[in-house]
C-alpha cells in the first residue's frame, strides 16, 4: 500500500486500485480499516498496510484520530460485551 498526499487530499494506491480522498476524511478511513480488521479476522494481515500507512500519515499531518483499540478487544467476537 502506497499512501501519498498533497495540501488537500491523500491517495491510497494498492496493487489493483487507487483512491483519492480529502485529508479531512483521513480519520474516517482509518477507523474503517481498523473496523475491517477487527470484524474480519480471517482476512489476516490484509488491512495492516493500510492502517499503518494511514496512522503514519495522520501523525505526519498532525490529524487527530481515535486511538487504536487494544489487541485484546480486537480479538473479541463482534457484539460481545462480556458483561
Amino acid at each position: 500500500m502506497k499512501i501519498t498526499h498533497d495540501d488537500t487530499t491523500f491517495t491510497m494506491t494498492s496493487l489493483h486500485w487507487t483512491g483519492i480522498y480529502p485529508i479531512g476524511e483521513l480519520p474516517k478511513w482509518l477507523a474503517f480499516y481498523r473496523r475491517q480488521r477487527r470484524d474480519f479476522p480471517k482476512a489476516g494481515t490484509a488491512y495492516d498496510a493500510a492502517i499503518e500507512g494511514l496512522e503514519k500519515l495522520a501523525d505526519q499531518l498532525k490529524v487527530d484520530v481515535e486511538p487504536a483499540q487494544p489487541v485484546s478487544l480486537r480479538s473479541s467476537p463482534r457484539g460481545s460485551d462480556n458483561q
